[in-house]
């Protein structure tokens, strides 16, 4: 499990408290989140790009461990790169 920062701390805590309760308009934001997201993850274009062999067995290895097909991982990791979202980790 990845480590929590303070605030995901503290909303997980919450969580199993069952102090958390749901939204009245629950149906409503979920309808309008997947909208979002689909919009957001509209895969309508096709690209072909050479890896080396290492990188993508690396990726294969990576997307596997996170229950994601790695094609599905590579547009994740460039999707956050172009929103200035991704965020290397500092080196050990």
């Amino acid at each position: 499990m990845a480590k929590l920062d303070k605030e995901e701390r503290e909303i997980l805590d919450a969580f199993e408290r069952g102090a958390l309760r749901p939204s009245p308009e629950k149906a409503t934001e979920l309808k309008r989140h997947r909208e979002y997201a689909a919009a957001t993850f509209k895969a309508d274009q096709r690209i072909n790009i050479r890896l080396s062999t290492r990188d993508l067995n690396a990726l294969q290895k990576r997307a596997l461990s996170e229950g994601v097909p790695y094609q599905t991982l590579i547009a994740s990791i460039l999707h956050k790169y172009v929103d200035g979202q991704f965020q290397e980790k500092p080196p050990n």
